[in-house]
């Protein structure tokens, strides 16, 4: 052969070679799809495969004692109460059959302090706010929920109308709460709020005239009025500040990489009317009371 011909082919061949590297390392459209956000989530979220702190099993948290209405009975695990039976809820949507959740005792502040969780996910009415979201995860909101006032049926608290009645109170709440912001930065009272570790002591106090309301959640006042301090009232609700709803969400470790998937199962159960049906279960008592303005 010719010299200049071999040279020729000997240069079309490495330009072949060449031109096969390049389109081999070239980003392909099937590739990118592929690794796109949602192809990954729905790996990640295959059912009963999440990548859970113990293969097989949802840990799942609240503090104890676990109060009416969110469960019964201080017994998570019994599937009874709104936030037990939400509970559950999402574990099917997710894959995890009752006998695969795992219950953990957490206390309510801790849930949503910084550092790393021994849990899966926490549900204690824990409210959803950016600052919370600096140390945590959350779900999309599974209940909205307003701010409410008791007060004991003969105390001066008793006739508050509105949110002006209630700067001259001694008012109460548990620490760490949605309810002690609303204290603190609504009512914005002449006294300094007392502040509890529990509900069951800001109940005591009440009881024992050493506070003239205290404020938590609506569906918790109902029940506290009806079952455990029948001589209290509810005084009335706060309005959800700046017109947004506050939410209870599901606590998650800070980048978990569950948080897309307990989300998806929130949103669905939303959709699907479940959370509806299950609020008007465990929550019926919680109507319309007076708004404080």
């Amino acid at each position: 052969m010719h010299p200049s011909s071999r040279a020729l082919r000997r240069a079309v061949a490495a330009a072949l070679v060449l031109l096969a590297t390049a389109v081999g390392c070239a980003p392909q459209p099937e590739e990118k799809a592929s690794a796109a956000p949602s192809g990954t989530a729905s790996r990640s979220c295959r059912q009963g495969e999440l990548a859970t702190r113990t293969p097989g099993k949802l840990t799942i948290a609240t503090d104890e004692p676990a109060y009416a209405p969110w469960f019964q009975d201080d017994k998570p695990a019994n599937g009874k109460g709104f936030e037990s039976a939400v509970a559950y809820a999402v574990a099917k949507r997710l894959g995890y059959r009752e006998s695969a959740v795992v219950w953990q005792s957490v206390p309510f502040n801790k849930a949503f302090a910084p550092g790393a969780k021994t849990f899966d996910l926490d549900i204690n009415q824990v409210s959803i706010s950016a600052e919370r979201r600096k140390a945590v995860d959350f779900s999309s909101g599974y209940y909205d929920v307003r701010q409410a006032v008791i007060a004991l049926k003969d105390g001066k608290a008793a006739e508050a109308t509105s949110v002006a009645d209630l700067k001259d109170l001694k008012l109460g709440a548990q620490v760490g709460t949605t309810s002690l912001d609303y204290i603190t930065d609504v009512v914005k009272p002449k006294r300094e709020a007392a502040v509890y570790a529990k509900n069951d002591q800001a109940k005591s106090a009440l009881r024992n005239g050493q506070v003239d309301a205290v404020v938590t959640d609506l569906p918790t006042a109902f029940y506290i009025t009806a079952a455990e301090v029948t001589d209290a009232r509810i005084v009335g609700q706060f309005e959800n500040r700046g017109g947004t709803a506050e939410q209870f969400g599901l606590v998650l470790d800070k980048g978990s990489s569950l948080t897309s998937c307990v989300t998806g199962a929130v949103d669905a159960l939303r959709k699907d009317g479940t959370l509806a049906r299950l609020e008007k279960r465990w929550l019926s008592d919680a109507v319309d009371a007076p708004v404080l303005k």
